[in-house]
Order: structure tokens, then C-alpha cells, then sequence
């Protein structure tokens, strides 16, 4: 396919883009000894010089992995000690038969090559001038010195004792020393000789094994290390070399120009010239290969294509997680070697042409060299669609695209990435499907409408949700199109649609906020406008009727300004386009996700959480504890958890100037007992009270409009209480009247942040503009309340009784189990509740479980609560405020949900 803006007298010459000393030698030999045919003199070629060095994704997976392995590897030294213990009696008892002939010839053995192999692979590197690599592995020696060093400190000074047992015993020569946890000398050994390369070569490969068994053998039957000294040496060395090679990056071997006009000759071309594509920054970040536009002597151009290791890398995390999230048949291999990808993208150029379909046709293959291929297409030049002017994009053309869309999936020819710089219109006007890389033979039929979504979504794009949906459907036909509609959900989407989205959803709701405020200035603005100039100082102080009528006035204004400038999504358009063909189609979204990024996320906070009560309540006896308990104050705290509800009714309906019921709020508020187990706190609730105001016929603005003055009074008064309660906790033990250093240190805080945001311009814009929108929404709420001081008092009420609710049922619940001279002084109790419900809000997981747990226990630890005391106590508290209520909670949802309430 032809580069857009290159053409072939546009080729020009930079002749030194193609001297690489990590390439080639001055022999015209590779790293590997191989003779590369290049003819410099004869050949032009026009690329970017490529960078000297690059962070491989591969080497940071190994880093990774390498940690991980180590981790593993110390939990099992520290948790599994009798495994340890009979591991090595085996081992000692096994090598113990060794003769000791063998034993002495393998030691001499391993002493003498552990050294001459380093020594004799540099020297080879030095002859073929690869000196870097050297450097690289000298510099991976020294870290894993100093990393064994730090190791066989924190083992002998810090380390638990069954991990120093698993990593040392008595040595042989002196019975009163221990042996040293890891190999001084092994461990950068292995970093150098991974760093340099030499696992990549198999002769060298194979000594180096041969080396580390040998060695590993005749320090185990010598009775100097241990199995899991050993396995810790190999690891730390292995870690510390990529980690390495990571860090400083590691030599560039991607072939340039003039390899690949050597390449071409190899498979019969005659190149004259090479210009690289200039590739997008989406592309230069993707695996799709580097392009080139070919001039031969004897024949037609040619576009060839370049996938090297580097380039086929790019991505590789985001496509695990892809994977590791999304079902597998929406997702595809996260890293395939070279070979497959070459293999893959020849065989679906192939399967395309003979569907039909016009793609570039492919001509020849090769290898360019270990760690490149190259593929060979027939010249076809012309545009991407994404590059058209809109009044290119034709009828005609987004029918002719869907003609081919249609070839491709008449033999059930999966696209998997049809983007706007997938599709190509060449000088006739013909349409050509690019980028088959990633697709899929006899594909499911989940994928052949994962394409048909991908494109309607593309065209939609271009040319807008009628256009796409019509022309689709003149092709396609109703059915198929209906039945995308499953798949019209932004996750089935390519990456670089789903930023285009996020771009224009940004942009519609600037200008939402944008018109709420203007027509906010503007009623104001009218206001002005229409009283008198004489008249214009009683405004200052104006009758409660006149402030109530400017206050709908207004409110007026911005529900018809929200009205008018709301926006559908392009994906909601598409799917109203298609429903109007077909009204039965299916809107359901398929289910595409194995696990949601916050299920996981919960999964690991909880998971967190979990072990750190564990680790808290396995030194507790609870039978003798809840023997001793006393019941009185079980039953308080149950009282106290129950009068929660009726306060955080209390604070809602104290920001709601319509009448809505408070018994059936009270209800809601126990029916959001149950969503807060499946959501966040801070957004299961919200969401909760904003649709039950809704269905109790509050208009939606003005729904979000309470809920959200609600949660900013809430806010305000949650943070004035724990200065007020620090405050008193730090001046209650001693005379003076001067503030504990805590709240000194939260004040000096909040007054870096807030300098930080005001000198950053791009915070100060993001919170001004959330400001503005909070004021613009809120604030009119707000001056219904504040005609109404009987509901302003409920409201602020019910948010300190549902306060003091909750403290008084914690500290119930401490003197539930506690004894004489354990209990705590209200202010502290409530400023350790205060602390973890904060914390609690902002944890990703239900209900802040795990993150509240942990919070409480250490806090009330920390103001002088026995741990004894502390754990059960926040586990009753936790149980009456959070479990118990699930099943009444569960109860009320559902009657609620079967009256219509929510």
C-alpha cells in the first residue's frame, strides 16, 4: 500500500541511515556472522535513523516474573519449613552416596569453567565488535554483587529464622559459621552471561547449563549451600540481569533500509530505492511493521512491510490485560513469534483475495535476519479513509465498503481491526482492506459482528450514525446489522476508536457545562436587565418571595439549557438508527468481560485486607473473649446500628424540598445496605438515592442536584468533626490547650495540596471546571433548601445523629468486650471512625471492605485499645453495619423494586 505523500520521485537519499555497527561489521557480517549482500553504492533509501537503544516489554515481563519468582521462593522458605527441612535431608542423603572422585573432579571442573566462560563468550563478542553488550553484562555483574550482598545482610540480620534455615546451614570448615545465603560470585556470574546474550546462542547455552549443574552439584554434596540458596542465586541473578537490560535498554537490531534492499535481492528484486511510510503516532506505537515504498529498475513499485521483535512487542501489556479480562473469543494472542505473525498475515492476504475482497496481494516472504521477516505486496497506493475530506466520503464509497466487509465475511473472514486507517481508497475510487495481521479464518460468528459493529462505529465516525447505519443496511441487510447491536459496546471496539469516543465524550459534556453556565449568566443577566436602575439596590435585600421566584427562575433556565444541550453518544445514535428498522432487535450488550477491572481490583484490596485480620485475630482466643462479653452493650450497639437509618433518611430529605415519604426513605436507606456489598460506597449509594428520588417524582436534574448537596454538605461536616474530635483527642491528656501534632500535620498537608493545584495549570483548570459545574448544578438546589430552614435543620441534623450513631455503636461494641480501664474517651473513638469511614469511602472495594478493617483495628490500637479488644470489636461493629443488614437490605431492594420505587 503507498504511504500517504511519498511518491516515487519523492524518494530521497540519506546513504548513512543504514551503517549500524550493532547490525553489521565491517566485513558485511551480522552479529551472527552471516554475509549480507548490501550494495550501498547502488541503492537509495529514505527512513528515520533508528534509536541506538530500546526498552524491550519482554525484558520487564522477565524482570517481573523474576521477582515474583523470588517472592514465591522466600514465602515458601518462611511457611513451609518442614517441606524445606525434608527437601534437603533428601538431597544431602542422595548426594551423600556420590564417589568421591567425581565429587572432586566436578568441583575443579566448575571452579575453572565458571570463570573461562565468561572470559572466552567476551572475547568472541570483542572479534565481531560487540562491545556494548560487554558493558551491559560487566554492569549487570556489579548490580547482582551488590543485590547478593544486601541479601546475605538481611538474611543474617533481619530475616525470620525458618527463611536463614531454608538459606544456610553449619559450614563444613567451621561448625560455629553458617554458610553464605546466596553465592557471591555465582549470582553475577548468571547476570553476566544473561545480559550478554548468551542464553540466545544454544552452544552457549549448553555450557553455561553444563557450568551451573556442575557447580550447583559439587556445593551441595560439598555441604556449602542449600537447594534454595541455590534456586535464590539463579533467580537474583537472572532478575537482576533484565532488570538491567531494561533499565539501560538494550541494543537496537531492527534492520534498516539498506537490509531490507539486501532482502529484496535475495528473493529477486532489483531495488533502486526505499522510502519509509510516515507512520501516525497510533501506528508507531502499535505491531502493525514499518512501511516502505520500493522502486525496482526493472518493474512496478512495491510496499513492503517490516515486523521486526521490537516493533511486534509494542502493546504487549495491554494486550495481556485484554486477556486476561476479556473472554477469548474477543481477544487474541497477546505475543506470537515472528514466524507466526509472518505466517498468519500471508495466509489471511490470501484467504481475502480469494473471498473476493480487494487487499493488497501479497508476492514474496523472507526473513530478514533472526529477529525480522518481511512481506512484499504488489504497489496499490491512494489514502486512508480517516484522511478523506468529508465530502469524499461518498454513498457510493461507504457502500463499497461495506461490499468488502461482506466478501470477507462470506467466507467467515474475521477483520478484528477495522479502523479508519485499516480501510485505504486508492486513485479510482476502489476501497482495499489493509492490516489483515490480526484476523481470523472460519471466525465464530460473535467475531464476524464484532467487525460489523467495529465498522458501522468507523463510519459513524466519518460520516454520521444515519450515513453508516443506511449504508450498512443497503448492503448487509436489516438482519445482520440488528444483530451488532450486542457488540455496540465500546470494549468490543479497537483501541484507537474507544480514545476517539473518550475525546468527543469529553467534548459533549464541556459543552453541557458551558451552556448550563451561560444560561445561569444569562438569568441573571435578564434579572438585571429587568428591574430598574432605582430599584436595583433592593435587590440586596430582597423578600423571600422574590428570592424564591428568582431561585425557579433560574432553575428554569438550566434544566432548559441541560434539555438543549444534551447530546447522544454515537453509539446510543446507532443503536436508535438501527431500532428504527428494527424495532425487536436485540439491545442487550453481549457479556465480553471474563473480569472487570474493579471486580479485580476489589478482589485484591479485600484480599489484602483479609490477610492483615487474619494476621491480627490468630493470636485472639475468642471462646474465653465471648464468654466474658458483655451482652448489654451487644444489644446497645445493635440499637445503635439500627437508628443509622432513620438519621441517614434524615439527611437526605434535609436536602429535598419536594415531599417524599420518610418511612419509604427509611427503606431505601436499608435497601442500600444490600447495593453497597456490590459497589463502592461512595458511588452504590449515590446512585441508589438519586433513582429512588427519581421514581418518587423529583425531576432528574434536580434528583442529582440533592443527592449531590447532600454529599457536599456530608463532606464538609465529615471533615469539620475529625478536626474538631483530633483536636480534642490531642489536648484531652495533657493541660495546655495547644493542637495534637496530627492535626497540625492534616492542616500543613491540605495546604500543600491546595498550593500544588493552584500553581499546576492543569489541575487548577480541572477543579475550576468541576467547581463551576458543582455550583452551577448545586447551588440553585441549594436556595430551595435554604428557604426552608426547617429542612436545612433536618438535614444538617440527621448528618451529625447518623455520625454519632455510628460512634456510639463502635464504642458499644469496645466496651462489649472490654474490661475495666480499657474503654476509650468518645472523642477518640470518634476520630478513629472517622478516619476509617474516609478511608472506607475512597477504597475501590464494597462497602471499603478490607481498607475499613484495617483502618479501625490499627487506630484504636494506636490511641491505646488493647489488640485483643480491638479486633473483635470492629469485627462486631463491622457485622452490625455491614453483614447483618444484607438480608434485610436484599428484602427492602426487592419490595421497593416491585412498587416501583426504585
Amino acid at each position: 500500500m503507498k504511504p500517504q505523500g511519498v511518491h516515487p520521485e519523492d524518494a530521497e537519499s540519506t546513504s548513512d541511515a543504514s551503517s549500524r555497527p550493532d547490525t553489521a561489521d565491517a566485513d558485511g557480517k551480522d552479529a551472527d556472522g552471516c554475509v549480507e549482500e548490501v550494495h550501498a553504492d547502488e541503492v537509495e533509501s529514505d527512513e528515520p535513523l533508528l534509536p541506538a537503544r530500546v526498552h524491550r516489554p519482554s525484558d520487564l515481563m522477565r524482570l517481573l516474573v523474576g521477582v515474583l519468582a523470588v517472592v514465591v521462593l522466600l514465602a515458601i522458605a518462611a511457611f513451609a519449613h518442614g517441606t524445606t527441612s525434608g527437601l534437603e535431608q533428601d538431597i544431602n542423603k542422595g548426594t551423600g552416596q556420590a564417589p568421591d572422585l567425581l565429587i572432586k573432579i566436578a568441583g575443579l571442573a566448575s571452579s575453572i569453567a565458571i570463570l573461562l566462560v565468561p572470559v572466552a563468550f567476551a572475547i568472541e563478542r570483542l572479534i565481531k565488535r560487540d562491545g556494548l553488550r560487554i558493558a551491559d553484562g560487566v554492569l549487570a555483574a556489579v548490580l547482582a554483587h551488590g543485590v547478593t550482598l544486601a541479601t546475605d545482610l538481611w538474611v543474617a540480620k533481619a530475616a525470620p529464622g525458618s527463611i536463614q534455615e531454608a538459606l544456610t546451614q553449619p559450614s563444613p570448615g567451621d561448625v560455629h559459621a553458617l554458610t553464605d545465603p546466596v553465592h557471591g560470585y555465582l549470582a553475577p556470574v548468571i547476570a553476566y552471561m544473561t545480559a550478554v546474550g548468551m542464553s540466545r546462542r544454544p552452544r552457549w547455552r549448553a555450557v553455561l547449563w553444563i557450568v551451573l549443574m556442575l557447580d550447583a552439584f559439587s556445593m551441595l554434596v560439598t555441604g556449602y549451600t542449600t537447594p534454595f540458596s541455590i534456586i535464590l542465586t539463579v533467580l537474583i541473578g537472572w532478575t537482576v540481569a533484565y532488570g538491567t537490560l531494561y533499565a539501560v535498554g538494550s541494543p537496537n537490531v531492527r534492520p534498516t533500509g539498506q537490509t531490507l534492499i539486501a532482502g529484496l535481492r535475495t528473493v529477486g528484486f532489483h531495488p533502486v530505492s526505499a522510502a519509509r511510510e510516515e507512520a501516525s503516532e497510533t501506528a508507531e506505537n502499535s505491531d502493525r511493521g514499518r512501511r516502505y515504498f520500493v522502486t525496482l529498475e526493472d518493474g512496478p513499485p512495491l510496499d513492503v512491510t517490516v515486523v521486526d521483535r521490537e516493533q511486534q512487542a509494542q502493546g504487549f501489556f495491554y494486550r495481556v490485560w485484554r486477556n486476561l479480562t476479556l473472554r477469548g473469543f474477543a481477544t487474541r494472542s497477546s505475543l506470537q513469534s515472528l514466524r507466526q505473525a509472518l505466517e498468519q498475515e500471508a495466509l489471511l492476504a490470501y484467504a481475502a483475495i480469494a473471498a473476493g475482497a480487494n487487499a493488497p496481494k501479497l508476492i514474496a516472504t523472507s526473513e530478514l535476519g533472526p529477529d525480522a521477516v518481511m512481506l512484499v505486496y504488489e504497489h496499490t497506493g491512494g489514502r486512508t479513509l480517516e484522511s478523506l475530506a468529508e465530502e469524499e466520503i461518498t454513498d457510493e464509497l461507504l457502500r463499497n465498503t461495506w461490499r468488502q466487509v461482506q466478501a470477507l465475511q462470506s467466507r467467515r473472514i474475521a477483520h478484528r481491526r477495522l479502523a479508519g486507517d485499516a480501510v485505504w481508497v486508492d486513485r479510482s475510487g476502489a476501497v482495499i482492506l489493509t492490516d489483515l495481521r490480526g484476523g481470523e479464518i472460519a471466525a465464530s460468528t460473535l467475531l464476524l459482528r464484532m467487525d460489523v459493529a467495529q465498522l458501522v462505529t468507523t463510519l459513524g465516525l466519518l460520516a454520521g450514525a444515519e450515513r453508516a447505519v443506511a449504508s450498512a443496511v443497503s448492503i448487509l441487510g436489516p438482519d445482520a446489522v440488528a444483530d451488532c447491536l450486542p457488540m455496540l459496546q465500546p470494549i468490543a471496539l479497537t483501541r484507537s476508536t474507544r480514545a476517539t469516543l473518550r475525546k468527543l465524550a469529553r467534548e459533549r459534556a464541556q459543552r453541557e457545562r458551558e451552556a448550563v453556565l451561560h444560561a445561569s449568566q444569562q438569568a441573571k443577566q435578564a434579572r438585571l436587565e429587568e428591574t430598574p436602575e432605582d430599584a436595583r439596590p433592593e435587590l440586596e435585600k430582597p423578600d423571600k418571595k422574590a428570592v424564591k421566584a428568582e431561585a425557579r427562575a433560574e432553575k428554569r433556565a438550566i434544566d432548559e439549557a441541560i434539555e438543549e444541550a444534551r447530546e447522544e453518544d454515537l453509539l446510543t445514535q446507532i443503536r436508535h438508527q438501527v431500532l428504527l428498522i428494527r424495532p425487536q432487535a436485540p439491545v442487550e450488550p453481549a457479556r465480553l468481560e471474563r473480569v472487570k477491572p474493579r471486580t479485580l481490583i476489589s478482589f485484591i484490596a479485600g484480599a489484602i485486607g483479609a490477610y492483615f485480620l487474619l494476621t491480627q485475630l490468630t493470636h485472639i482466643e475468642f471462646g474465653p473473649l465471648v464468654a466474658n462479653a458483655e451482652w448489654g452493650w451487644v444489644a446497645a450497639a445493635v440499637l445503635f446500628s439500627a437508628c443509622s437509618y432513620f438519621a441517614a433518611a434524615m439527611a437526605l430529605l434535609g436536602f429535598v424540598p419536594e415531599r417524599v415519604g420518610f418511612l419509604r426513605t427509611v427503606a431505601a436507606q436499608v435497601a442500600g445496605s444490600f447495593v453497597k456489598i456490590v459497589a463502592p460506597a461512595a458511588v452504590g449509594g449515590v446512585a441508589l438515592n438519586t433513582r429512588f428520588l427519581q421514581r418518587q417524582g423529583v425531576r432528574p436534574g434536580l434528583a442529582v442536584a440533592s443527592v449531590g448537596a447532600s454529599q457536599l454538605f456530608g463532606l464538609g461536616c465529615h471533615i469539620l468533626m475529625l478536626l474538631s474530635f483530633g483536636y480534642l483527642t490531642g489536648t484531652e491528656k495533657t493541660p495546655s490547650l495547644s493542637p495534637s501534632r496530627t492535626v497540625i500535620a492534616g492542616l500543613l498537608t491540605v495546604a500543600v495540596l491546595v498550593l500544588v493545584v493552584t500553581s499546576v495549570p492543569f489541575l487548577r483548570k480541572f477543579v475550576v471546571t468541576r467547581v463551576r459545574s458543582l455550583f452551577a448544578g448545586v447551588v440553585p438546589r441549594m436556595l430551595d433548601v435554604l428557604q426552608r430552614p426547617q429542612k436545612l435543620v433536618t438535614g444538617i441534623g440527621g448528618m451529625l445523629l447518623l455520625t454519632a450513631c455510628f460512634v456510639m455503636c463502635l464504642d458499644a461494641s469496645i466496651r462489649a468486650f472490654g474490661q475495666e480501664g480499657t474503654s476509650l474517651s468518645i472523642a477518640s473513638v470518634a476520630v478513629v471512625f472517622l478516619a476509617g469511614n474516609a478511608l472506607g469511602s475512597a477504597a475501590p472495594t464494597p462497602g471499603g471492605v478490607g481498607a475499613v478493617e484495617a483502618t479501625l483495628t490499627v487506630g484504636l490500637i494506636a490511641v491505646g485499645l488493647p489488640k485483643e479488644v480491638a479486633a473483635p470489636a470492629v469485627l462486631l461493629f463491622r457485622l452490625l453495619t455491614l453483614w447483618l443488614p444484607v438480608l434485610p437490605g436484599w428484602l427492602a431492594f426487592n419490595q421497593l423494586s416491585r412498587k416501583g420505587a426504585l
